[in-house]
């Protein structure tokens, strides 16, 4: 398994509460944070449901 970079493009204000603990959970607090993650199918899920506030750089 490969890794995988996300990074938050848009700002946390005015998300739903579901969003909001998806993006916790990956750990994006503020916009341009990048963290790297493990390419397993529960993080990808996570990314399909918050695509439009990240970005997958790698």
């Amino acid at each position: 398994m490969g890794a995988i970079t996300v990074k938050l493009i848009r700002s946390r204000i005015g998300l739903l509460p579901a969003q909001r603990r998806m993006l916790d959970s990956l750990g994006l607090k503020r916009r341009e944070t990048v963290k790297i993650f493990k390419d397993t199918p529960a993080i990808r899920g996570i990314i399909a449901k918050i695509s439009h506030l990240v970005a997958v750089v790698s």
